[in-house]
């Protein structure tokens, strides 16, 4: 009994912190996309101002660790959505993969665009790294919850 109350007071803690109970499916589906979205950011930032990350991270380049993480939870996210379920698994591979890699390249290729026209002020080119990626997270999360809801009227 008493390893049954100490679970069930962790799992009111993670649901009062709005987090997920650690289990398997948990870790691969909500905490690896979850630190995805956090490199994302970072690589947001990294394209946008490479000269502050550089001062962080002097040694090496970060920018294909963070790429890397960004594709593997945003392509970990789309594979366990309901709209790929049906899919056998090599297509929800392809698929999943190709929207991440896309959604990836693509935001990198708009901050180095939105580089070049915003003005060379670190501040700036920070904020409009990270308020940009988190435009284009929250957008593409909308995209994905309304394909997902279009399934589910159909079930």
């Amino acid at each position: 009994m008493a390893s049954s109350s100490s679970s069930d007071s962790k799992k009111q803690i993670c649901c009062k912190l709005g987090l997920k109970p650690l289990t398997g499916t948990n870790i691969l589906y909500y905490y690896i996309p979850a630190h995805g979205v956090f490199s994302y950011t970072a690589l947001s930032v990294n394209v946008m101002n490479p000269s502050l990350v550089f001062r962080v991270c002097s040694k090496r380049d970060v920018t294909n660790i963070l790429l890397c993480q960004t594709l593997i939870g945003s392509g970990l996210y789309l594979y366990n959505r309901p709209h790929l379920k049906s899919l056998p698994m090599k297509e929800k591979i392809l698929y999943s993969s190709f929207g991440a890699v896309t959604f990836s390249l693509g935001s990198v290729l708009i901050w180095a665009i939105l580089r070049s026209v915003v003005p060379q002020n670190v501040g700036l080119c920070t904020v409009a790294g990270i308020g940009s990626g988190l435009a284009l997270v929250k957008i593409a999360r909308n995209y994905v919850e309304h394909n997902d809801s279009l399934v589910e009227k159909n079930a």
